[in-house]
C-alpha cells in the first residue's frame, strides 16, 4: 500500500518513512502543502499522513481542498497540536483520524492499516479467500493452515487485490500501489508477481481479465 507523508521537518519525515517502509508500506514524502496537494491529486494514495503546521498551504487547507476536489483518500493528521479545537477543526475539514506527537510506531501503523481497510470496505483485519487466509496486521498468509512465504511486493499485490476483491484492477493501478515515485522496474513486473503468487496459492485465486487486468472473485 502506498502512503504520502507530509512533514516539513526532514529528519522526522525520513524517520517516519524508514519505519513505514520497514513495515512493508510504500512511502512518498512531501515537505509542504503545495507539493502534498499536487502529489495527492496525481497518485492514488491509500493514506495521506499529514502534519498541520506545514509551509505554503497548511494542513487544514490541504484537507479542505482535497475534499472540495472530490478526493476521498483517507487522511490521518499527525501533529503536535493536541488542543480539542484543533482536532475538531481537522476532522470537520474532512480528516479521517487524528494522532498527536509524540506517538508510537505501533499505533501509527495500526491506524494506517485501519484506514486502508475501511476505505476498501473490508474493516476486518483478516481476509479469508477460500482456504487462503490473510492477516493484514501481521502480514501473514496461510493456505489450508500452512504458512506461505511471500516476497514483500508479492504480499503487497495480494493484499491490495484481496481488500478490493470483486473489483477489476488494472496493471497500472497495481503498479502505482506497490512502487513509490523513485522506483523503476521492468514493465511486466506485475505479471511476474501474479504468476509467483499463483504458484504458491493456487492458479484460481487471482483471475485474469484479458486486456483489462486482474481480479479476486472469492
Amino acid at each position: 500500500m502506498r502512503i504520502l507523508v507530509v512533514e516539513d521537518e526532514p529528519d522526522l519525515a525520513a524517520a517516519i518513512r524508514k519505519s513505514l517502509v520497514e513495515a512493508g508500506l510504500v512511502v512518498d514524502l512531501a515537505p509542504d502543502g503545495e507539493e502534498a496537494l499536487w502529489k495527492a491529486e496525481s497518485v492514488p494514495y491509500d493514506v495521506v499522513v499529514l502534519d498541520l503546521m506545514i509551509p505554503a498551504v497548511d494542513g487544514w487547507e490541504v484537507v479542505r481542498r482535497l475534499r472540495a476536489n472530490g478526493n476521498r483518500v483517507p487522511v490521518l493528521v499527525l501533529t503536535a497540536r493536541d488542543a480539542t479545537a484543533d482536532k475538531v477543526r481537522a476532522l470537520d475539514s474532512g480528516a479521517d483520524d487524528y494522532l498527536t506527537k509524540p506517538f508510537t510506531l505501533a499505533e501509527l501503523l495500526a491506524r494506517i492499516r485501519a484506514l486502508i481497510r475501511r476505505a476498501a470496505g473490508s474493516p476486518a483485519p483478516v481476509v479469508e479467500l477460500g482456504d487462503v487466509r490473510i492477516e493484514t496486521g501481521a502480514r501473514r498468509v496461510t493456505r489450508a493452515g500452512a504458512e506461505i512465504e511471500l516476497a514483500p511486493k508479492e504480499y503487497a499485490l495480494l493484499e491490495y487485490l484481496a481488500l478490493h476483491r470483486g473489483q477489476l484492477t488494472t496493471r497500472t493501478m497495481l503498479y502505482e500501489h506497490i512502487y513509490d515515485e523513485h522506483e523503476e522496474t521492468m514493465s511486466n513486473v506485475v505479471d511476474v508477481y501474479v504468476s509467483s503468487i499463483r504458484r504458491k496459492l493456487g492458479r484460481d485465486l487471482i483471475k485474469t481479465r484479458r486486456g483489462a487486468g486482474y481480479i479476486i472473485d472469492a
